[in-house]
C-alpha cells in the first residue's frame, strides 16, 4: 500500500461525525458589509501560516460535503446589528455545506456557529485575540475550541487553546511535552516547528502522528509513489527477462544433451554392427 492510499484510509478512520445544520448556505445578505479597509493578511508571517494551514484543511476536508472551511471573512453572529461580527483568520464549521463560497458567514441563516477557530497573533491583534475574541468565540458564539498561535519566530513562542466545556464554561488546553495541543473536536493534533525565513509554522497531524500534507507535499508524494511503481514494474520486467533467458538456456541445454545422447546411441549401434 502506498503512502497516499494509507493516508486516505487513516483519514476515514479518524474523521469525526457530526450532525447537519438546519439552515441553508447563504452567499450574501444586503446591508451586511463583507469587506473593510483592513489589510489582509496582517503580515508576512501570518500570511504564510494562514495559507499553509488553510491548504492543509481544505485538502483534508475536500471529500466532506458538509464541512466549511472559512478564511479571513466576516462571521455575523447576531441578525439585529451588523456590528455583531468577527473576522477569524481560519474557522471550520461542521454540518453546513461546503459550497457555495460565501462573502460572509451568517450564523442564523446557516443554522450553525463556527466549530473551531484559529487566530494568528500580530502586534496589532494579539491583545484582542487573547482576551476579547476568546470571550466572543467561546461565550457568545459557543465555538467549541479556539486556538491562537504566534507564527513570527522573532517573538516568544505562544500556542494556546481553549475548549468550551459541557457545562458552558471555558477550559484552557494543557499542552503536551513538546507544546502540542490536541483538538478533541477535530480529532487532530497540532504542533509548531521552526522553519526557514523565521517562520514558526503550526501544522496538523492525525492522532497517530501522521502529518496532514499540503498540495505541494501531496504532489511530491504522488511523484514518489509513481516512481516506486515504475521502479517495481522495471524490476519485474528485468526479472521476467532474466527468467525467460534462463528458460531458453535450459531448453537449449536439454536439446544439446538429447542430441549428444542420440549421437552416442548411434555410435554404439555402429560398434555392435562391426
Amino acid at each position: 500500500m502506498n503512502n497516499i492510499d494509507d493516508f486516505t484510509l487513516k483519514k476515514r478512520k479518524y474523521m469525526p461525525t457530526f450532525p447537519r445544520a438546519i439552515g441553508k448556505p447563504t452567499v450574501y445578505i444586503e446591508g451586511y458589509p463583507y469587506e473593510d479597509d483592513e489589510p489582509m493578511p496582517a503580515g508576512q508571517y501570518q500570511g504564510f501560516q494562514l495559507n499553509i494551514l488553510l491548504d492543509l484543511f481544505r485538502r483534508f476536508y475536500e471529500d466532506e460535503d458538509y464541512v466549511h472551511v472559512g478564511v479571513d471573512c466576516f462571521v455575523y453572529y447576531r441578525d439585529n446589528g451588523e456590528e455583531k461580527c468577527v473576522s477569524p483568520d481560519i474557522f471550520i464549521v461542521f454540518g453546513v455545506k461546503k459550497s457555495p463560497p460565501r462573502y460572509s458567514f451568517y450564523t442564523w441563516e446557516e443554522g450553525a456557529y463556527p466549530t473551531v477557530v484559529f487566530e494568528f497573533l500580530s502586534d496589532s491583534t494579539a491583545d484582542r485575540d487573547r482576551q476579547e475574541k476568546r470571550d466572543i468565540y467561546l461565550e457568545k458564539m459557543h465555538v467549541k475550541e479556539y486556538f491562537i498561535h504566534q507564527p513570527d519566530s522573532n517573538k516568544p513562542a505562544e500556542f494556546r487553546g481553549w475548549r468550551r466545556t459541557v457545562s458552558g464554561g471555558t477550559q484552557e488546553l494543557t499542552p503536551g511535552v513538546n507544546g502540542e495541543l490536541f483538538s478533541e473536536t477535530l480529532n487532530l493534533l497540532f504542533r509548531w516547528e521552526e522553519c526557514a525565513d523565521e517562520l514558526r509554522l503550526l501544522r496538523a497531524y492525525l492522532p497517530d502522528g501522521t502529518p496532514l500534507t499540503t498540495s505541494v507535499e501531496e504532489a511530491r508524494l504522488r511523484k514518489q509513489a509513481e516512481a516506486m511503481v515504475e521502479e517495481e514494474v522495471q524490476r519485474r520486467r528485468v526479472s521476467e527477462e532474466i527468467a525467460a533467458e534462463a528458460t531458453a538456456a535450459a531448453a537449449a541445454e536439454t536439446q544439446r544433451r538429447q542430441e549428444l545422447e542420440a549421437e552416442l546411441e548411434r555410435l554404439r549401434k555402429q560398434i555392435d554392427d562391426v
